[in-house]
């Protein structure tokens, strides 16, 4: 019974304590959580409120962080401790370029009070404005007007053939003519009509030779454009693709005997670099198929990293070793670098390999 009433006592005792210290935290207290911007229109541009607060409790209050549920909002707030008494201030900003229609957004406010987090909305309705040719065409070349200066390909089997276009207004006061310099045997493109007459739209057709292309995974293009055979610098057109083997024709027997890339760990943190040291890392590739293993590309995400395979063909059961120098002249701070091996293994074509560390400056004495 004594027992009892010792634990009984105790648990008071503890429970009034944590009370007193939760009491003792600072305790924020806006005047609104919620602020309506109403109807506005889109080309007003940035909208901006400010959350005003007081700090009601006994300590000072530290925000430590405020953050957004949308990349639309930049919160900002204040960076110095708010004494008992004062005021501070979390800051939203909209922004509603291309964002017309209804929204209601939240931010979340982390600090040293009780409690820690605290939400804050704002909404409203954004007046869509009226979009106009630059807004459908934004790249421009001597007059002429592109949805995008890039032709994405995105994935070509090495077999295929592969078509895109994109559209072109003529906002000059002349008839247009497209060509291009030193196209690519893998690339045919043309303007639909040839001639482009003012104030005419057009198309850019493009077909994609995969075959051609004798290249592997991502790969890009840059073509200069010339505009009534005038060439003029920064007037270049992208074109990039995912150049991936067509395995779709393979038996069951064929798969069943294909070969298999095995890798035996495919990360590598080399911890702390001073700045223009390097570091050399080996991975271990495995062919545990049942046909020859070719090792079509190798690449790096950067090319402060450098790649070299031992061979290029592994048979059954064969190793080699994939060696990857990383070279920390010139970055600072983390790194996180990939490296592609890409081979004939029709069940994973292209293996992804992860470099990662840390370079600091080096130290002057």
């Amino acid at each position: 019974m004594i027992r009892n009433v010792f634990f009984v006592f105790a648990l008071i005792l503890s429970t009034s304590f944590f009370l007193s210290a939760q009491n003792e935290k600072p305790v924020i207290k806006f005047e609104s959580k919620l602020h309506d911007f109403g109807t506005f229109k889109e080309e007003l541009g940035k909208q901006t409120h400010l959350f005003e607060f007081v700090n009601e409790g006994k300590q000072p209050i530290i925000i430590k962080h405020a953050y957004s549920s949308c990349g639309c909002t930049s919160p900002e707030w204040s960076k110095k401790p708010i004494a008992p008494g004062q005021k501070g201030y979390i800051k939203a900003i909209f922004d509603p370029k291309n964002r017309p229609g209804t929204f209601a957004k939240t931010i979340t406010v982390t600090a040293n009070t009780n409690p820690s987090i605290t939400k804050l909305i704002i909404k409203g309705k954004v007046i869509e404005r009226v979009k106009t040719i630059a807004d459908f065409y934004p790249a421009v070349m001597s007059g002429l007007r592109f949805q995008s200066n890039h032709l994405a390909f995105t994935k070509v089997k090495n077999n295929e053939k592969k078509e895109l276009e994109i559209e072109v207004y003529n906002e000059s006061d002349e008839a247009v003519s497209l060509s291009f310099k030193r196209m690519p045997a893998h690339l045919q493109i043309k303007m639909i009509p040839e001639e482009l007459m003012p104030k005419e739209k057009g198309k850019i057709v493009a077909m994609y030779d995969g075959a051609k292309k004798n290249d592997w995974g991502n790969v890009i293009d840059h073509l200069d454009v010339l505009v009534n055979q005038e060439e003029k610098p920064n007037q270049r057109l992208s074109v990039t693709a995912n150049i991936v083997e067509d395995f779709s024709m393979l038996t069951e027997n064929e798969k069943k005997n294909a070969p298999r890339l095995e890798v035996g760990n495919r990360f590598f943190n080399f911890g702390e670099l001073e700045q223009g040291e390097s570091v050399e890392h080996i991975f271990k590739l495995k062919n545990s198929g049942k046909s020859d293993l070719i090792i079509r590309k190798t690449k790096s995400s950067c090319g402060c990293a450098t790649v070299n395979p031992g061979v290029n063909i592994l048979k059954p059961g064969e190793e080699t070793d994939l060696k990857i120098v990383f070279h920390s002249r010139g970055r600072r701070g983390n790194q996180s670098k990939t490296v592609y091996v890409i081979t004939n293994d029709p069940f994973n074509q292209e293996s992804k390999l992860i470099v990662k560390g840390r370079v600091k400056l080096k130290q002057t004495s």
